[in-house]
């Protein structure tokens, strides 16, 4: 067998498709951008035939890249924006409408509703997840009520639903499979997480058919086959897993207590609890890590809403820089008797803050302070709201030591960002060699499933690991800084608080 992985890698703004090698190489690469749509304020939707055509596109583009035939493709992986909600007609193949991305708030009144009736306690207790519109639920519910004829149509049986990972595998196979993998399913606020099944009270509690629901399987499992007039040959379809599940994998946070975060717009942090379902008392969400054999592997899940686009800002915003790289440089040269301090709420504050009403501040100017502490303050505010989440998930679940993180992402590539993050959470910071980390996640559950890539501990040996930093500044430093953080997160929740009433 050749060894030759296809990784669909179904993105927000992107789609990518990587073909990797045996030793984990990318050997061939295709990339497409789609269309975001933006019906009114707070929505945010994708047209799903974007999806599937840049999918396939960008597929054959990877395999010709690669110079392989279709045909030495052992098999295909798929991760993909979680929570993105389509449903389709299984007569025609069809959705019926647009897909509602992850981002689109349109629910949110609607979630305002159960949480009033009291449904909060349940929905935690079996999804692990806060009653939100971020989550699938709501939106599969806005659907089958705003749609002419869909409700009707789904108690007849001839809907579907799916995240991106069920669309594609449904369009691959020819419509011969409605599945989805453990970790999406996780996120659709419907799936009881302790025993890996859709639940019947969460389902009343949204007024959802079970009907519509797609079969839950492992993240390394038989989701189908790809059909020859796809792409080219019949090639088996065994890994699947949302994104930031296959970079927790790309990343191989086997053991428990591993932690991993990608730095993107936002920041997604995941920590490896292992058999260890943790309630949370920060409002950090329960989750599926992934579904390897027969035990279900659980993460917690902290979400940073500005990361990477505290740096956009600089650049975009204020003009201060023309590219990311510059912030390294300035922040060299900030003055460091001035404490600046961002906090960065562009669009509200996550975990564990979660309020979604606070916007941006900045403490500590002086008529000294310029582009140097600003560019500072904006890499301090990625770290510093990353230690909030390390805190909190340490609070959580004490009984296993975060000794490492392991980091990806675009932040990931700034030495200075990076040397301040393990000085401010205290630990050693290791980033990914692979710019791929989520794709090679899913490469390498499908690589599994199809007997020609190596389990989780040799997997976990043979990848490379990039960059390491270690902390380099003292208990009593660290102390004062985060101090000053803290004081600057309640001020500016205490400004959005009072500003509303008044």
């Amino acid at each position: 067998m050749s060894g030759y992985i296809l990784a669909i890698d179904q993105g927000t703004t992107s789609t990518r498709s990587i073909v990797f090698d045996k030793h984990y190489r990318a050997r061939g690469l295709g990339q497409q951008e789609f269309a975001q749509h933006f019906p009114r304020s707070g929505w945010v939707e994708h047209d799903p035939e974007d999806l599937w055509r840049s999918t396939v596109e960008t597929a054959r583009d990877a395999i010709g890249a690669a110079s392989i035939e279709p045909g030495e493709i052992a098999a295909i992986g798929i991760t993909n924006q979680r929570e993105t909600t389509i449903i389709w007609d299984r007569r025609t193949g069809k959705a019926i409408h647009n897909a509602i991305v992850w981002q689109d708030r349109r629910t949110a009144q609607a979630c305002a509703r159960l949480r009033a009736e009291g449904a909060s306690d349940l929905i935690a207790s079996r999804s692990g997840l806060l009653i939100d519109a971020y989550f699938s639920a709501s939106k599969i519910a806005w659907v089958l009520d705003n749609v002419s004829g869909a409700r009707q149509a789904a108690d007849a049986g001839h809907l579907a639903f799916g995240t991106v990972d069920s669309w594609l595998a449904y369009r691959l196979t020819g419509g011969q499979r409605h599945v989805t993998d453990i970790t999406n399913a996780s996120r659709t606020m419907l799936c009881d997480i302790s025993s890996g099944q859709w639940d019947e009270e969460l389902l009343r509690c949204f007024n959802i058919p079970r009907s519509i629901l797609p079969e839950i399987l492992n993240n390394v499992d038989d989701f189908g086959v790809a059909r020859r007039d796809i792409l080219g040959a019949e090639i088996p379809l065994r890994g699947m897993a949302g994104d930031q599940h296959a970079s927790l994998v790309g990343q191989a946070c086997f053991e428990p207590g591993t932690m991993k975060a990608t730095y993107g717009t936002g920041c997604f942090a995941l920590l490896n609890t292992g058999t260890d379902r943790v309630t949370s008392k920060n409002r950090l969400l329960t989750t599926v890590g992934y579904k390897i054999g027969p035990k279900i592997t659980y993460a917690l899940e902290g979400s940073i809403f500005i990361a990477g686009a505290a740096v956009q800002w600089l650049r975009d915003g204020l003009g201060i820089i023309g590219n990311a790289d510059q912030t390294a440089d300035l922040a060299r040269q900030a003055d460091l008797q001035q404490q600046l301090y961002l906090v960065p709420a562009f669009t509200g504050l996550g975990a564990p803050w979660w309020d979604p009403s606070a916007r941006a501040s900045l403490f500590g100017m002086t008529r000294n302070s310029g582009p140097a502490e600003l560019a500072r303050a904006a890499l301090d505010s990625i770290c510093l709201q990353t230690h909030d989440l390390m805190q909190a998930m340490r609070s959580d679940w004490p009984n296993f030591p975060i000794s490492l993180l392991r980091v990806d992402g675009g932040v990931s590539k700034n030495d200075w960002a990076m040397q301040r993050l393990a000085d401010i959470v205290g630990f050693p910071v290791q980033c990914a060699r692979s710019a791929e980390v989520t794709a090679l996640g899913a490469a390498w559950l499908a690589g599994h499933g199809a007997g020609c890539w190596p389990g989780l501990d040799q997997f976990a040996l043979e990848r490379e690991s990039g960059r390491s930093f270690e902390p380099s500044v003292d208990a009593d430093q660290n102390f004062q800084l985060v101090r000053g953080w803290k004081a600057a997160v309640r001020a500016t929740i205490n400004f959005s608080a009072e500003t509303a009433t008044n």
